[in-house]
């Protein structure tokens, strides 16, 4: 178990040092946060012919949410939730990273890699905003 967490903080750390940056100074610009969601939505728009992709991109909707409510000041989330989902989806966008996103699948399993880690270390906070969103009905 120690050995995925290992993998998965290396992940993260390999993304924050690519985009670190980048995504500290989005989290304060909403605009660019709604263009950074635009973008994020018109792959993932692109990609849904494709069943193995599509499924593991469930993450990556719940993020937009999360996104979308924190800016709305519906659900708010902590500065380092949020700075983790954007670099989640900034990576996603992103055509320069690791392994690049022409190879098809396997362009996206970086992509992938880092979102579904991201996602792993804030579950207590996704699962919190799902129970939330349950309520919103």
């Amino acid at each position: 178990m120690s050995r995925i967490k290992d993998k998965t903080s290396q992940l993260i750390e390999q993304a924050r040092a690519l985009f670190g940056r980048q995504v500290d100074a989005l989290a304060r610009q909403e605009a660019k946060v709604r263009e950074l969601l635009s973008g994020v939505k018109q792959k993932l728009t692109g990609l849904k012919d494709n069943p193995r992709i599509k499924k593991m991109t469930e993450p990556i909707s719940v993020f937009i949410r999360m996104v979308k409510a924190h800016f709305s000041g519906t659900h708010k989330l902590s500065g380092s939730t949020l700075g983790l989902i954007l670099l989640a989806l900034v990576y996603f966008l992103s055509p320069v990273d690791i392994i690049p996103d022409f190879l098809g699948f396997f362009g996206f399993a970086d992509d992938l890699s880092v979102i579904l880690a991201i996602f792993a270390k804030i579950k207590d906070e996704v699962a919190d905003f799902l129970e939330w969103e349950r309520t919103q009905i």
